[in-house]
């Protein structure tokens, strides 16, 4: 153990390692004091001592250098200054995630007026109706901010007061504050078919109707999860946006985006398509900061390992609770998929740049069958399942960690629900080189016919990994072993290739 009189002398860089690997790490000093208290509650720094630490102001004792040590997976004497800090823990603002740019030149070709001639030519030859367009656009933005929206997040923490468990009465007496009345209507789920053809079952569980009535379908009086988002929801409307006008329909199924009915396929591009579905977007995210505020929300992941079941304790569904943890958690390198079977991804976020494997608005003739979110839609399997992956993303290979969990919606239909996280950046950050980590991984599971134990050495590196990010599925996809997948059959990395096997 590191003496006193030891950590005296060798304590000049101390602080700026500190700061710069847990900024490397994305924690805030309340998010590294609060993981100290859980290690050890009398050793731990308090955020203000912490800060004194970190401007060179207070030097540690060995105990609470050895707590700091732990949560970061490093020995204490790495702190000193006989151990030079790498390059690699200076503290970057990583890679962006989300859909792949392009350079545009000549400039002339993507001026505004030249944009407005050609995208509505470019859906009608491509069969893409406005509103996916639409959300093409929101998908692009959120991504390219990595889920960032304060002013929406100020907006709920204001009518929520930051409370995390609000009831469902909570609600209904926000919307009597408002001057928004409730009222309830009987309709059973009709049998629709979706933008691709495929028959699904839709249900409409609320709507607004000007100037301020909210109408509930009575089948949520049984999902009172569903219940609390649809009322989040039309709050976020009525806060956002005034109470516009506009009716506000949400329904469960297929539906493209958040739910809401699609009832306009034209290929022209509307401004009122681009408007409302920005609203909608605004709404729900709205509703999730409303139901699931950030501070307390993030504390409650902390304390539980980011564990999908967490939703159960704050009376919010699954979706609402995983969408969520990609805008809480301190790692910015997340995705999230909702997939219907047999290639549908209702929602999708990817603010770490995974590459989509199947598109939400068309589908593909070589899915690969390895992604653990699409597996899960035909498995009979309860409960939730962790999965470590190997990607090809631009030519190298990145690891990945996801959770599934298999849902019903309340119009029947069985979907998919997955949140994972890119792990090559939190490999870096602890000074190993991720490439060279993936590329072992991929050929040891290359070698095993596609998948198979991890190995030893880097099952130790990857566990470090795991607990320094705090999210318990990640052990436990590590402890099943790694599995290759691809973005399209084609392109299938395992000998032999699957190519042509993978149904998905």
């Amino acid at each position: 153990m590191t003496s006193e009189k030891s950590l005296m002398r060798q304590s000049h860089f101390l602080g700026t390692k500190i700061r710069n690997l847990r900024k490397r790490n994305h924690l805030t000093m309340e998010d590294l004091s609060s993981r100290c208290v859980r290690v050890d509650p009398g050793s731990a720094p308090s955020v203000s001592y912490l800060s004194m630490i970190e401007r060179g102001k207070r030097v540690p004792s060995a105990a609470m250098l050895e707590v700091i040590a732990k949560v970061f997976e490093k020995s204490p004497d790495w702190f000193l200054d006989d151990a030079p800090e790498e390059d690699a823990i200076t503290p970057d603002k990583g890679r962006r995630g989300g859909i792949s740019g392009m350079a545009l030149e000549p400039g002339f070709l993507f001026s505004k007026d030249i944009l407005q001639i050609a995208i509505p030519e470019m859906l009608s030859q491509t069969g893409i109706s406005g509103r996916q367009f639409a959300h093409l656009l929101i998908r692009a933005h959120q991504e390219h901010h990595q889920n960032h929206f304060p002013d929406l997040e100020r907006a709920a923490e204001e009518v929520g007061e930051k409370r995390l468990n609000l009831s469902g009465e909570d609600l209904t007496a926000i919307c009597k504050q408002m001057g928004m009345k409730i009222r309830f209507f009987k309709e059973p789920p009709q049998d629709q078919v979706d933008d691709n053809g495929v028959p699904t079952h839709q249900l409409v569980t609320s709507f607004f109707e000007p100037p301020s009535t909210i109408f509930i379908n009575e089948a949520l009086k049984k999902n009172p999860e569903r219940l609390k988002y649809d009322l989040a929801v039309h709050i976020g409307h009525c806060v956002l946006h005034n109470k516009d006008g506009l009716k506000n329909v949400l329904a469960v199924g297929r539906g493209i985006g958040t739910g809401e009915q699609d009832t306009d396929i034209s290929s022209t591009v509307n401004a009122q398509d681009i408007l409302s579905a920005w609203r909608d977007f605004e709404s729900s995210f709205f509703a999730g900061a409303l139901l699931c505020p950030k501070v307390p929300f993030r504390q409650l992941l902390e304390r539980g390992g980011y564990e999908i079941d967490t939703h159960k304790k704050i009376g919010v569904s699954a979706s609402v609770a995983m969408r969520r943890m990609t805008v809480v958690s301190p790692y910015p390198h997340w995705h999230y998929f909702d997939a219907y079977a047999p290639g549908k991804l209702k929602a999708v976020y990817r603010g770490n740049g995974i590459p989509l494997p199947w598109g939400n608005m068309r589908q593909v003739p070589d899915p690969c069958q390895h992604w653990a979110v699409f597996r899960m839609i035909s498995e009979p399997s309860d409960g939730s399942s962790a999965q470590i992956s190997i990607l090809d993303v631009g030519g190298s290979p990145r690891i990945y960690c996801c959770e599934s969990t298999k849902v019903v919606d309340l119009a029947g239909n069985h979907h998919v629900l997955c949140a994972g996280i890119d792990l090559n950046p939190a490999i870096d950050a602890q000074g190993t080189d991720a490439l060279s980590l993936a590329e072992a991984l991929k050929d040891h599971c290359v070698a095993s016919g596609g998948q198979g134990e991890i190995p030893t050495a880097i099952k130790r590196q990857l566990m470090s990994i795991a607990r320094i990010l705090n999210i318990n599925w990640v052990e436990r996809g590590i402890h099943k072993g790694a599995r290759l997948i691809c973005s399209r059959g084609n392109v299938c990395p395992r000998k032999p290739s699957c190519y042509g096997g993978c149904k998905g």
